[in-house]
């Protein structure tokens, strides 16, 4: 059987960018949804960093201080989700809230860059020069987020809006591609496009066509 020249992809990425675009645009004004998203990200990206990290590292100290780090950032996405569940009414009228997100950023950050320069730095953990660079911002952003006094999840929202509208942009017109195949794979079908059939074999011998057995059905009649 030939393999299809097209696919339905595009249809599940088309879904997904308006549920990213919906969810960023309304985390824009929903702090408890900010909460929520921010803590289950932490836990996620915890959870399956853990057997890779632990399988890859060489160093049992290494694997310690990378394990340790691991049961911080759950502790706080567990707590990021405990408050947006249980403490949602309280956002408007209780700043803690906003101070506890502030600081619970900026030291997810702030630990992930401390432990890959300690890393690489004191215990030999070779690395690219992509993933050097891109600790050494993840190590700014904790120090921003951390000496920014108004820095709440309602900045969150913006930037997760941001994200999104790039997010749900790019699978917008991944999936526009992917609807344009599939849109001419039509076209040609409708077009009539179709290989002419090929007489049938049988025993490596040709059977004679349909037109050949009409001529030599009127030859016996005359």
């Amino acid at each position: 059987m030939e393999k299809a020249k097209y696919g339905y992809g595009w249809v599940l990425k088309f879904i997904l960018a308006a549920i990213l675009l919906g969810v960023g645009v309304f985390m824009a004004f929903s702090p408890e949804v900010v909460f929520i998203i921010t803590g289950v990200t932490i836990l996620i990206f915890s959870l399956l960093r853990v057997v890779p990290l632990m399988k890859s590292l060489n160093k049992e100290v290494l694997r310690t201080i990378n394990l340790i780090e691991v049961i911080f950032d759950f502790i706080i996405g567990g707590v990021l989700v405990a408050i947006a569940l249980t403490r949602a009414d309280d956002f408007a009228t209780q700043p803690i809230w906003g101070m506890i997100y502030r600081y619970s950023l900026a030291f997810f950050f702030y630990v992930r860059g401390l432990v890959f320069f300690n890393s690489v730095v004191f215990f030999g953990e070779k690395t690219e020069v992509p993933k050097f660079w891109i600790h050494i911002a993840v190590l700014t952003l904790g120090v921003i987020i951390a000496v920014i006094p108004n820095f709440d999840a309602a900045i969150a929202g913006i930037f997760f809006l941001v994200i999104a509208l790039i997010g749900s942009g790019y699978l917008g017109y991944d999936g526009y591609g992917g609807y344009k195949k599939y849109r001419e794979f039509s076209k040609q079908l409708n077009e009539g496009d179709r290989p002419s059939p090929t007489p049938r074999k049988e025993k490596g011998k040709e059977l004679p066509s349909r037109i050949e057995e009409e001529e030599r059905d009127e030859t016996y009649i005359s």
